[in-house]
């Protein structure tokens, strides 16, 4: 009756460990003290995004006369099918393992570490030095080809994503995605972003309102995003209260035929 009694209290304690709670998959809660209406105090500004090695860069020319910067943009064939990224494979400015971005009659320009917007005069400031005077108007535009991460994990949807948008949240990334599933750790959502000095690895908890105002709270390209599976799926038992207990019960009526059996 011991050894039952001991068998019932192991699969009691499994159970309280491995249910999963209302608080562990539930997105940007507030305290108890917060549940009326109030203002999000947000981050001012997101930091831009700089370049790095083996970036694509979508750049426009424009000019009051059109013809004479169409040898800077690429020719755009109506009838194509092919999307802005897979377009910038073939058309866009790929930066190099030097970090510089060949353009026509131009040449090698240093662009690594710069932001999008620091392109542009740069860009701008070399046509107007080689190619161009000032009263040609020149305009110029540099753009990401979309900003694409990585989803692994318990997502929705595991592998590329990829938003055409200037700015992504990581609340817009997951959803994207998906989601995350039930059995997917909310509370320590794993980020690998890369560095001109290497790749660092961040934490977020997805489950508490102050993950907007964490630094990365925005997507930036070649992020992964990385939901780990919480224990009661590495336990192999269910995603709620009632699926675990019925695989608890199967469990416990297999080990009880078993005491049975051999303690007659």
């Amino acid at each position: 009756m011991s050894r039952n009694v001991l068998v019932l209290a192991l699969l009691s304690l499994i159970l309280a460990s491995s249910c999963i709670t209302r608080k562990q998959i539930t997105y940007l809660q507030q305290g108890d003290e917060d549940l009326t209406d109030s203002l999000i105090s947000l981050q001012k500004f997101q930091e831009p995004y700089r370049v790095q090695i083996n970036d694509l860069l979508s750049i426009r020319v424009k000019a009051l006369d059109q013809e004479m910067v169409n040898i800077f943009n690429p020719v755009t064939d109506a009838n194509a099918t092919a999307t802005t990224e897979e377009a910038a494979y073939f058309d866009g400015y790929k930066i190099d393992r030097h970090g510089e971005i060949r353009i026509p009659n131009l040449g090698k320009i240093k662009v690594i570490g710069l932001t999008l917007e620091e392109i542009e005069h740069l860009v701008e400031k070399e046509l107007l030095d080689k190619s161009f005077k000032k009263e040609a108007n020149i305009y110029v535009t540099v753009r990401l080809p979309g900003i694409r991460y990585t989803t692994l994990g318990e997502f929705g949807s595991q592998g590329g994503q990829v938003f055409y948008r200037p700015e992504v949240t990581l609340t817009e990334a997951i959803a994207n995605a998906g989601g995350i599933n039930l059995t997917g750790d909310m509370r320590n959502i794993v980020i690998l972003r890369k560095y001109p000095d290497g790749t660092r690895i961040h934490h977020v908890d997805m489950t508490n309102i102050d993950a907007i105002n964490s630094p990365y709270y925005y997507v930036q390209p070649n992020d992964i995003l990385i939901a780990d599976p919480l224990p009661s799926k590495t336990l192999g038992l269910g995603e709620n209260a009632f699926s675990t207990i019925t695989s608890l019960v199967g469990i416990l009526a297999t080990i009880s035929i078993l005491l049975i059996r051999f303690n007659p």
